[in-house]
């Protein structure tokens, strides 16, 4: 039968042929290259583990205090202050502390890997225009592609553990970082940069000195929605290893018990409240830094 009655259709055995040279050629690719692939993840995997051990050991009164200067240089808030820092104790108190922290751990170093890889590819992007081309759909198929799609390669290549969770995770989060600096720079104002090249800058000192500062906003409101992202995929990526709170209620669902779930469910939408007021505030305050810069 013909394809909507103009192009001619894939048979059965066509198809199934297909599919099984995809899977056939991904394996022999696991195979062949796997072992080099894990090799070159260890330096990353053992950043994540010690990072991981090091909130564990450390005392939860210091955890406290860190979570507290943190929130004040962020916020400037003393509400949000003692908000985080409650949210952290009621977290203590539950029994989920362990969890919590390995939590912190796994979306921390996520962060700073969307950061340091979706900064400059934001950069990229605003400056060409065969960039912009080139990663905007890759990007649209990053946050429109299920997480369960592409967990698929990951852990045929890698397999369960730690870093193909991190992989998942950074692959869901690093798109909102990576369009709001492109983004930003973007909307820089032509009157500050035809003042920049009035001042005789090349393009090391413009990015530098004018287009990242005043892009700074809505870079930070990028870094807002990939912490936003990540959190988010705390219970998906403990389906492959991952601990955290995702562990205990991946383990509610599937014994139906309510209150863990519950519980644990509500520490990650305090981690996230948190976070997202923290970062918010700082981009206000940034914004009307901006404004005022610009208003002089």
């Amino acid at each position: 039968m013909d394809f909507l009655g103009k192009f001619p259709a894939m048979s059965r055995g066509e198809l199934r042929d297909f599919k099984k040279g995809i899977d056939s050629s991904f394996s022999e690719f696991t195979s062949e290259h796997g072992e080099a692939i894990e090799s070159f993840f260890d330096p990353l995997l053992h950043f994540l583990v010690w990072f991981e051990k090091l909130l564990l050991a450390t005392p939860w009164p210091l955890i406290l205090l860190i979570i507290g200067v943190f929130s004040w240089l962020g916020s400037r808030s003393v509400k949000i202050v003692i908000g985080a820092v409650l949210a952290f104790v009621a977290i203590g108190y539950f029994g989920m502390w362990k969890d919590t922290m390995s939590t912190l751990a796994i979306v921390s170093v996520a962060t700073l890997i969307c950061i340091s890889i979706g900064i400059p590819i934001g950069i990229l992007m605003a400056r060409s225009k065969y960039a912009q081309a080139f990663f905007t759909p890759l990007l649209d198929v990053m946050q429109t592609i299920p997480a369960f799609v592409y967990l698929i390669p990951v852990v045929m290549l890698l397999g369960i553990g730690k870093v193909p969770g991190l992989i998942a995770v950074c692959i869901y989060a690093l798109p909102p970082i990576v369009r709001l600096t492109n983004l930003g720079i973007r909307l820089v104002s032509k009157e500050a940069l035809e003042a920049a090249d009035a001042f005789g800058t090349n393009y090391r000192q413009r990015l530098f000195g004018v287009q990242i500062p005043l892009a700074l906003p809505n870079i930070f409101a990028g870094i807002n929605q990939t912490i936003m992202m990540a959190l988010s995929m705390v219970v998906i990526a403990s389906m492959i290893g991952v601990a955290g709170l995702g562990v205990p209620v991946l383990r509610s669902i599937s014994n139906q018990y309510l209150a863990l779930g519950l519980l644990n469910g509500l520490a990650i939408v305090a981690l996230a409240i948190i976070f997202d007021r923290v970062t918010q505030q700082y981009g206000k305050r940034l914004q009307k830094h901006r404004h005022g810069d610009l208003h002089e």
